[in-house]
């Protein structure tokens, strides 16, 4: 059936169906129900934390950090943990107000929301003046503060904040080849090694020249009798 149009159009409405209508409105509503984090949200009465604890050779007091989390969307297909607050306790108070001052600004960055996953970097980026240090498991330390970032990443980590980049099966096979054949030439050398120090007597001591246990004390001088070094020259 057609109308004739008899007057001027000021203006015009599509008409859609009302189920269509409602599917289109349904995830907008949905997104708006959605919690970020943000400043504003209040601080409930009960976080879950996980506590590090971090041991170092410039102090004899570990260090411990604790890392309050806020549960957000819970129970809902958009279920987040996100770090809320961070303490950080020792007995040792040398570093009292500089730690005061670091978990206060780490706390107000977790709070603002977003990607706070630089803070890792540039807690990682901060070098000791006096030289870095080992932790257990051979990793290089620039600093204590560097730490701290190490134990923000393994939170991260945890939690999925920062997803953990995995090898390859190809990666993984020349490394595994790889130390196949470091070990095997460790055993060679140590086999060796053995084998020289059983040609001296015992009681000699290690050579700082040849490094092998073959140094003793002959006419009152320290000798090696693998390589000849001599204290006496």
């Amino acid at each position: 059936m057609t109308h004739k149009i008899t007057q001027s159009i000021t203006g015009y409405e599509v008409v859609k169906d009302e189920v269509e209508e409602q599917e289109q409105q349904q995830p907008e509503a949905e997104q708006s129900n959605i919690i970020q984090m943000h400043e504003s949200l209040k601080r409930p009465e009960m976080l879950l934390g996980s506590t590090y604890k971090i041991k170092t050779p410039l102090s004899e007091h570990s260090l411990y950090i604790t890392i309050n989390d806020l549960i957000l969307n819970e129970d809902t297909d958009h279920e987040q943990r996100r770090p809320f607050e961070v303490f950080i306790n020792s007995k040792n108070m040398d570093h009292f107000q500089w730690i005061v001052a670091l978990t206060r600004i780490m706390s107000a960055v977790f709070r603002k929301g977003g990607d706070i996953t630089f803070l890792v970097e540039e807690l990682r980026s901060v070098f000791d003046p006096s030289g870095g240090y080992f932790k257990k498991g051979g990793k290089f330390m620039p600093s204590l503060v560097a730490e701290i970032g190490d134990v923000v990443e393994s939170h991260l980590k945890m939690i999925g904040m920062i997803k953990t980049e995995e090898i390859d099966e190809h990666q993984q096979k020349i490394l595994d080849e790889k130390r196949a054949q470091f070990e095997e030439k460790s055993k060679q050398a140590n086999t060796e090694k053995t084998a020289k120090s059983s040609e001296f007597p015992a009681g000699a001591q290690l050579c700082g020249k040849c490094q092998v246990t073959a140094v003793i004390q002959m006419d009152g001088c320290m000798t090696c009798l693998n390589c000849a070094d001599s204290k006496c020259g």
